[in-house]
């Protein structure tokens, strides 16, 4: 059982922590010099990013776009339990998120119901699934135009479009290609894909050719960005290739690609090549990444500026090829070049810069009744474990800063390999704590149905009385002998936390071992 370290609430909406109130302050203006991504801890382990509320953000295998003053996230979410070629597992669908400066996201929901039967017959376990959401933005019809990479048809790709680029999107007529139209159906036909959108509006869909052992293809679609034109170059890349990013910079067109192509891999090689016009000729293939920074490549975004433009590059960092990807996380950074247009190594920093304009902050959080104390640590950087099984317990302190009434506690947690026990959750006065006959002040079971495959905020409603200056210690636990639960934590020294956890079965107190902060969020309604 571990003793996580202890935490004081604080009677602001936040905790004042260094980190939160630069991220608030960049947040606030319509321009900031320069945003911070992170992409990993300070220990070099995979960070977690969370949206506006807290939540693991589950969006994988997608891409990043801009419209209107906004970013948003594509991607495929794994939450619901999703795995790939486990033959009972459900399609969770595709998830859109919002930003104004890529590092503050809001989960603006699902691009589409993917509960229906008719796509659970196309994507779930049973099949090879459906990946790789797109959109681009269709200047003519205005319509935002959505592909996904799906495995029940000829073609490998079913076709959306939207007024809104967070949907709801609605399907339309299936589209053809010039490649594999004659295929069999429902076979390894087309796979991973980008889409691309030139200056003078012009549309291509840069794919895989899994016929062609991996081959990548361009073919330039119609104008309503809804099919192929039957105009096309084969072999970009020759075989053993997919994830494509297609690019264009300074009349140069770039497409960065997966090299060898190897699905849900842990450090797969990343190699770009270069033309005069999307439909080649193409150049012979440079390799700029070994490993991309741990994962796999997965998107080049660009972003414009008011005299250049930015090239941020993507990658995911897959669970050490897991069939479920919900615990996946993300490598971005911008690409450098050279004075000749090719494109330099790859650095795999931790918290690369970048200066671009952003946009005005997500309101959901904003205005939280006055009368509440709120702890909560999300400026903080966090990774993910999942040892909570076979009655073995973690656990964090905190204080109260004033009495009134515990109504709400959140951790952030998670469940893999479906437990066979709930997940339990217990509050004690620290002074009462020690010991294996140590009694609760408060105690609840979360089923392990109610416990999803992503990172999320799990409330328990306590009510409970504390005190003003008391500490207390809100335990997580499970008998579950078969899979586990996790939880989010921060290691290392932080400014807001004092105290170590310790490990054991029997004792919420025991000896202490290396410094953690539990991500979790108590609130303390004042007594009137």
């Amino acid at each position: 059982m571990g003793l996580f370290s202890s935490v004081s609430q604080v009677a602001v909406a936040q905790l004042d922590h260094p980190k939160a109130t630069k991220a608030r302050k960049a947040a606030n203006g319509s321009v900031t010099p320069s945003v911070r991504l992170r992409n990993f801890t300070a220990d070099g382990k995979q960070l977690t990013r969370f949206d506006a509320v807290g939540d693991a953000i589950d969006a994988h295998d997608g891409e990043i776009a801009h419209f209107r003053g906004t970013y948003y996230l594509y991607g495929t979410s794994y939450d619901c339990g999703f795995a790939w070629q486990n033959k009972k597992a459900p399609f969770c669908g595709f998830k859109v998120y919002s930003s104004p400066d890529l590092v503050n996201w809001t989960d603006q929901g699902y691009l589409f119901d993917a509960k229906t039967p008719v796509w659970q017959t196309r994507c779930n376990g049973n099949t090879y699934g459906c990946f790789r959401p797109h959109v681009i933005f269709n200047q003519k019809t205005n319509q935002y135009v959505l592909w996904i990479n799906v495995y029940d048809n000829k073609v490998g790709f079913r076709v959306f479009t939207s007024s809104s680029p967070t949907g709801p999107f609605n399907e339309v007529a299936q589209p053809t290609l010039a490649v594999n139209r004659d295929a069999p159906v429902a076979g390894l036909n087309n796979g991973d894909h980008d889409t691309f959108v030139d200056e003078d509006g012009t549309a291509y869909l840069a794919y895989t050719d899994w016929r062609a052992k991996g081959a990548i293809v361009i073919e330039q679609l119609t104008p309503d960005y809804l099919s192929g034109t039957n105009r096309f170059v084969k072999d970009v890349t020759k075989e053993k290739t997919e994830a494509p990013g297609l690019f264009k910079r300074r009349g140069i067109y770039y497409i960065t690609y997966s090299d060898p192509n190897c699905g849900y891999c842990s450090g797969t090689g990343t190699s770009y090549r270069t033309a005069s016009s999307p439909l080649g000729p193409w150049s012979e293939g440079r390799k700029i990444s070994d490993n991309s920074c741990g994962g796999q490549p997965s998107f080049v975004f660009t972003i414009q500026l008011a005299n250049d433009s930015l090239f941020l590059y993507g990658s995911d960092l897959w669970n050490n090829a897991a069939r479920n990807e919900a615990l996946a996380n993300y490598f971005w950074a911008p690409l450098t070049f050279n004075d000749d247009g090719s494109i330099q190594p790859i650095a795999c920093e931790q918290t690369p810069a970048l200066s671009i304009r952003v946009g005005q902050p997500d309101k959901r959080m904003a205005n939280r009744p006055t009368n509440r104390s709120v702890s909560d640590q999300s400026a903080l950087d966090y990774t993910i474990g999942c040892d909570i099984a076979h009655n073995h317990a973690q656990s964090q302190t905190f204080t109260a800063s004033q009495t009134g009434l515990l109504s709400a506690v959140s951790v952030t947690a998670y469940k893999k390999d479906n437990p066979d026990a709930a997940l339990e959750l217990a509050i004690f006065s620290e002074k009462d704590a020690s010991g294996s006959t140590a009694r609760p002040l408060y105690s609840t079971s979360l089923p392990a149905d109610s416990i999803s495959w992503a990172a999320r905020n799990r409330f328990i409603q306590p009510n409970l009385r504390v005190s003003a200056g008391q500490r207390y210690v809100l335990r997580v636990s499970s008998a579950a002998s078969v899979g586990c639960y996790g939880l989010a934590y921060a290691t290392g020294e932080t400014s807001i936390g004092r105290g170590t956890p310790g490990r054991g079965n029997d004792d919420v107190s025991r000896a202490h071992e290396a410094k953690r902060t539990l991500k979790f969020q108590t609130v303390i309604q004042a007594k009137k």
